[in-house]
């Protein structure tokens, strides 16, 4: 059984991480949860690459930090924050696309 990650998260949010990349995180208030979604390999470099339809050497980072119960993944922006073009100037929209991710119930 499986649900979308959106309905099983406390959090997911993004913001910038300097000027050239984005960085999302998603946190669990349930351990168990967050250890299911960690173990899954539903969140990897190829799946975000994937969803945001970037190169996987895009994917800057996806970790998992076991104390926080979260997991942060880190991609380059497509256009560097505030220039022309910049459609989230402060990143803080870019993490709806990780809702949809599949991940076990």
């Amino acid at each position: 059984m499986t649900r979308r990650l959106v309905d099983v998260a406390t959090a997911i949010r993004s913001k910038n991480a300097g000027l050239f990349r984005v960085t999302c995180d998603v946190m669990f208030d349930d351990l168990a949860t967050y250890r299911k979604v960690r173990d899954s390999g539903a969140i990897t470099a190829e799946v975000i690459a994937d969803l945001y339809r970037i190169p996987v050497d895009h994917v800057v980072s996806v970790v998992a930090h076991d104390p926080g119960q979260g997991i942060k993944v880190t991609i380059r922006r497509r256009v560097v924050s505030g220039n022309p073009g910049d459609p989230d100037i402060l990143g803080c929209q870019q993490h709806a696309p990780l809702y949809d991710i599949m991940v076990p119930a």
